[in-house]
């Protein structure tokens, strides 16, 4: 199978961007990589590894790299974002004058953009002045090059696009559901990073599997209040791209975001956390932003709230705890 009327793009080779770059390549497309870092360009191309963001694992022999985006952009057919959201603006803006006016556009990052609390649709959006549509669900990078399966949902705002989206992501252990609500898609993705957080925290401090349930639990509700807010659909939030990204991410140490809540929980300061990390943690950044959107659109969110209070404003997570715990007493679905 190839990628017909041109290849697809990947920008972006981190883990996520090369586990979905190798997997398109094993499926027989045509695929380049585009990495920022030249010795990771070097690195596929010559040895078919990528150790900074994959470490120990072998990539396809078709598998191509590069370090010239604008070249790598202008004839393909599929660009693939998976830069981390608070950098997409600054590596697509020069993309606009040199893309196939044919190109399909999809998003595989997670999170809010920092001042102006907009999504990666909607930044690449405002960009590239076309439909971006979105790849997201409860799927570590390192299970799927394992070939364990997995299942995600692809958001698109035409439902011929994905269709056609769908076949080209979809194998026999990486399933692919469609959908049409892509903000509410991205929500789950971006929100669910800042309850992971907290989750990480609940079990750094050794709180026990009924706290981390009722956060998970509590966490769902404010993702959905707030999605709601910005006109996304009530069941995406029961879905793969809430629920089960949810889920994933708040109960397994391969998260990046669930390490960093452990962290704090255990006592380290976030600068020391974030200092020994070789990838972002979205949740970090997108705490800011979620915080500040929950501001403007009038939406009770105290998970979110004690999150920032912790990352940037040195509050004890034990204070955080007390804070949540004794607020006043309220109906389960309150709010909705």
């Amino acid at each position: 199978m190839t990628a017909s009327a041109g290849y697809i793009l990947v920008v972006g080779a981190g883990s996520w961007g090369t586990t979905l770059a190798a997997m398109l390549a094993d499926k027989g497309f045509d695929v380049l990589l585009w990495a920022q870092e030249e010795k990771v360009v070097d690195q596929i191309n010559n040895e078919n590894t990528n150790e900074i963001y994959l470490p120990g694992i072998k990539l396809p022999f078709s598998l191509r790299a590069t370090h010239n985006l604008v070249d790598a952009a202008a004839p393909a057919r599929y660009i693939v974002n998976a830069v981390p959201t608070q950098y997409i603006r600054s590596v697509f803006l020069p993309l606009k004058a040199h893309l196939n006016c044919e190109s399909v556009i999809v998003s595989v990052s997670k999170g809010i953009e920092i001042g102006t609390l907009l999504t990666p649709s909607l930044i690449l959006k405002e960009i590239l002045g076309r439909p971006v549509s979105v790849l997201s669900g409860p799927s570590f990078a390192k299970e799927v090059l394992d070939r364990k399966p997995t299942a995600v949902t692809l958001a698109a705002e035409d439902k011929k696009t994905g269709l056609l989206l769908q076949e080209v992501f979809n194998t026999d252990y990486f399933r692919v559901y469609t959908h049409d609500d892509i903000i509410g898609v991205e929500f789950g993705g971006a929100l669910k990073n800042v309850v992971a957080i907290a989750a990480g925290i609940c079990d750094g401090m050794g709180l026990g599997y009924n706290a981390r349930a009722a956060l998970i639990t509590r966490g769902l509700s404010e993702i959905a209040r707030l999605g709601l807010s910005m006109n996304a659909q009530k069941m995406t939030f029961s879905g793969l791209s809430g629920l089960g990204d949810l889920v994933l991410t708040c109960t397994a140490g391969l998260s990046r975001n669930y390490t960093v809540g452990f962290k704090l929980g255990q006592g380290m300061k976030l600068a020391d956390i974030t200092g020994q990390m070789p990838q972002i943690a979205e949740g970090v950044a997108t705490t800011l932003s979620a915080h500040d959107l929950s501001k403007k659109q009038e939406v009770d969110m105290p998970i979110t709230k004690q999150v920032y209070l912790t990352l940037y404003e040195d509050k004890p997570p034990s204070e955080a705890l007390n804070d949540l715990m004794n607020r006043s007493l309220k109906m389960e679905f309150h709010g909705y």
